[in-house]
């Protein structure tokens, strides 16, 4: 029976909450972005577009699976310039043409006016229909691209035609030792290579390729595409680590090849050292090391090291170096409690302080070697661009918080000489290096930074020059700036304002970092701001907080970096702002005040209302009255759209009551217990927890109170207050038993807040916070005062018979 009363107890006063809801919104941003997931300064593309694939990035396979060279457009330029003819004319025929087309160009004799009208002033038509040993291969081609181009599909596993292919495979093989032109044999070679690979001919396959294609002296990329047949052929007989020593080489040699040739090289499995056997030349062996490089999530020191041993001139150095550069910031640069993920906002690292900093330690001796490295990159200038090392030891200086470093690193450097990515960069991390003193939160003077701040938004707005439609769809591989500015705005200016005590401008710096778009679609202020600045305007933002900001509304004409901010808020519509101004004089109970601010909302503003995810219509909103009177907090009454009370109205109606406390003191312990109900209500065991707070989280009861509004949100403290006076003006029994019961549930709120979550689900009888858990409502001194004095009255009854939390504590002494 103790047991059970247990479970009784638990589940009235936690998991009813806990489970019941789950969460009707819950406070978590958006999906995480594989491209904007750790805070970086340093782009990831200072050396150029050429393994931008290849660049860090811990929540993907590769940064991006698109080659940065186009086969096709490779393969219309070869042609073009072996007929003489136009490389789109080329490419529209070869790739951009229906399957209607296909038939009759495969069927095509040379008589152009038998073509579509769109095709016969094409120069490459023309060109076949003059020559005749091209448009034979060319036919030969496509004949060959339905044995190849079968559709995968689980539900239809349509089996390759290995002898159609085998067939198709000699037919090449006699062509191509027929042919006497050498663009077309090695064409020829390479589609029946094709045909025996694809049939599981490997050892045909690569006698093909070993006879006609490996001996040929044509310079066409199609023997990069026939050495990656060769590699697979080989992996298939037996020889992975030759077959990945061979996909290097068309890693190195072919662009348009380098995403399939870097797949297939970690297919086969091959350690390092199995590939760098048939290495003979430095370049070889330096792409093998680079390639190891690139797929390796941890310290890459060994493999930039070697790659600079073999290649110093190599860009493989400089894109490597960048990568580790962003793996450390990933690892080295925390993100302000502020601005931080949705994920982090609930949950942190519950590893410890010595874990962290063994952690740290073991991350700070990597960026000692990462710049040891950049420094000889940079003195020993045989990188083409040497100032890419200084420029990395500044930056990694400034990450190690050695600013004096940092800065003697950046002096060596002439700007106006660097090319135009390294100047870019340089200038970052000299506002980063200048923005120190902010961060440390001296005496500074901000508008030093203004230059560097308006350069900052021009990058940023042309990467931003056309909206997408959904910005939860938008792609953000290619927006650096835009991220290189919002976290300056919200990971550095905003926590230095916080610093500084001027809670306003930090938010102002907060949506500052938000508005990547010079112009915007949509002027509500909410909806141009991220998850994260919502969260710190709607949570952390007072009356006072609110009157900064709008006299900072008023300073948008300077030119300063306060006009800068207050510009970007200025674009925004009010409704908004005054909607959350209202708000924060709900929270601190300045009703009149409240009203005030609601007053300048538009009349057709939509105030918030929950989705009710759990109802028959999951676009349903929920509402709800805070005046109504309820015994038990689950389930949580609502009412219906007609019968609800917005925040506009809820302020009025409080004021009134407060005047009344002075106008009718006579019945003053009644407008308190009203006014108390109302307020409990907006608690997040509430009805109405959305008339001050934007978002409800079944966590919510179990993370501490951190904001100005969960003294009600959490606490349930201004309606104890408002209870006892209620009582104390009161002569009235069974009134007084109301009030009582609301008080025991008020510090029960607060008893819910020391004991620990996971104790309740585990019921774990041996730890300490559950069983002061038990024991705090067992003795929850207003049950006492309930039982012994009210036992009697009207309500007593009442209660005793809805509430199982006060039934557990009115059984006799002898069952508990």
């Amino acid at each position: 029976m103790k047991t059970f009363k247990k479970l009784s107890l638990i589940f009235s006063v936690f998991l009813i909450t806990f489970f019941g809801e789950i969460a009707i919104n819950l406070a978590c941003g958006g999906e995480m972005d594989p491209y904007d997931y750790y805070i970086t300064y340093f782009h990831n593309n200072i050396e150029g577009d050429e393994y931008s694939p290849f660049a860090y990035n811990q929540l993907v396979y590769l940064n991006s699976e698109t080659d940065v060279e186009s086969e096709p457009d490779i393969n219309s330029r070869e042609w073009a310039k072996y007929l003489n003819v136009k490389k789109d004319d080329v490419l529209k025929v070869m790739y951009k043409t229906d399957s209607a087309t296909d038939v009759k160009l495969v069927n095509f004799e040379g008589n152009v006016s038998q073509l579509p009208d769109s095709l016969q002033q094409n120069s490459f038509i023309q060109a076949l229909a003059k020559h005749k040993a091209p448009l034979r291969y060319y036919q030969f081609a496509k004949s060959c691209e339905p044995l190849a181009n079968v559709a995968f599909s689980l539900w239809d596993a349509t089996p390759r035609d290995t002898a159609g292919m085998a067939a198709k495979a000699k037919e090449g093989l006699a062509l191509t030792a027929a042919e006497k032109d050498d663009f077309l044999k090695l064409r020829y070679a390479y589609q029946a290579e094709r045909m025996f690979h694809f049939a599981g001919l490997h050892t045909e396959s690569k006698s093909t390729y070993e006879k006609y294609i490996k001996t040929s002296k044509v310079n066409s990329a199609a023997k990069g595409w026939a050495l990656a047949l060769y590699a697979g052929s080989t992996r298939r007989l037996g020889n992975p680590e030759e077959s990945a020593f061979l996909f290097s080489k068309v890693f190195a040699s072919n662009p348009e090849r380098r995403i399939q040739a870097y797949k297939n090289y970690y297919y086969t499995s091959s350690p390092v050292q199995g590939a760098l056997k048939y290495a003979k030349t430095n370049n070889e062996k330096a792409n093998i090391w680079a390639i190891n490089g690139f797929g390796n999530a941890d310290s890459g020191i060994e493999s930039i090291n070697k790659v600079y041993s073999y290649e110093p001139k190599s860009q493989l150095n400089g894109t490597l170096l960048v990568r580790e550069v962003n793996k450390l910031e990933q690892d080295l640069i925390e993100a302000n409690d502020i601005a931080k993920t949705g994920y982090n906002y609930y949950f942190s690292d519950n590893g410890g302080s010595k874990y962290r900093d063994s952690i740290k330690n073991i991350n700070l001796k990597r960026l000692n070697e990462i710049r040891t490295f950049a420094v000889k990159l940079a003195t020993e200038k045989k990188y083409p661009q040497p100032e890419l090392g200084t420029l990395t030891a500044a930056y990694l200086s400034w990450m190690e918080n050695k600013d004096f470093m940092a800065a003697n690193y950046l002096a060596i450097l002439k700007p106006d000489k660097l090319p135009e990515r390294l100047r870019d960069q340089y200038r970052i991390v000299d506002l980063l290096i200048k923005a120190k003193n902010i961060k440390k939160g001296n005496p500074f003077n901000e508008n030093d930074l203004l230059p560097t701040l308006k350069w900052l938004d021009e990058k940023r707005f042309a990467e931003n020059k056309n909206q997408p439609s959904d910005q939860y769809y938008d792609n953000r591989a290619d927006k650096r700036f835009s991220r290189t500015t919002r976290n300056f705005y919200q990971q550095i200016l905003a926590p230095a304002y916080l610093t500084m005590g001027d809670t306003a401008k930090a938010a102002l710096a907060m949506v500052k970092g938000d508005l990547e778009h010079k112009t915007l679609k949509e002027y509500s202020l909410f909806q141009n701001m991220s998850y994260q600045s919502i969260n710190f305007w709607q949570k952390n933002l007072s009356p006072k907080s609110m009157q900064g900001l709008a006299l900072y509304k008023t300073k948008a004409a300077g030119n300063d970096v306060t006009g800068l901010l207050a510009t970007a808020l200025n674009q925004l519509k009010n409704d908004d702002f005054y909607e959350l101004y209202g708000t924060t004089y709900l929270r601190t109970h300045q009703y009149d005040k409240a009203v005030q601010m609601f007053a300048k909302v538009s009349p057709n503003y939509k105030y918030f209302n929950p989705e009710n995810w759990y109802g028959d219509d999951s676009n349903a909103k929920l509402y709800a009255n805070p005046f109504i009177e309820t015994i038990n907090d689950f389930p949580k009454k609502y009412v219906t759209a007609k019968a609800s009370i917005t925040k506009k109205a809820f302020a009025a109606e409080m004021l009134r009551l407060q005047k009344l406390l002075v106008s009718d003191k006579k019945n003053a312990a009644l407008y308190y217990y009203k006014m108390a109900n109302a307020v409990y209500q907006t608690g997040y065991f509430g009805n109405s927890w959305f008339l001050i707070s934007y978002d409800w989280s079944s966590y919510d009861n179990s993370s501490p109170a951190k904001y100005v509004y969960d003294v009600d949100y959490k606490k349930a403290q201004t309606a104890k207050a408002w209870y006892l006076k209620a009582r104390a003006l009161s002569t009235d029994a069974n009134f007084k038993a109301k009030c009582t019961f609301m008080l025991a549930k008020c510090l029960q709120k607060q008893i819910i807040m020391n004991a620990s979550p996971l104790s309740f689900y585990y019921y774990d009888k041996k730890d300490v916070k559950w069983r002061n858990f038990i024991k705090a409502n067992y003795n929850n001194p207003y049950l006492k005062e309930l039982r012994f004095n009210y036992s009697k009255t009207p309500f007593y009854a009442v209660a005793a018979g809805e509430c199982s939390y006060l039934a557990d504590f009115i059984k006799p002494k002898a069952q508990n």
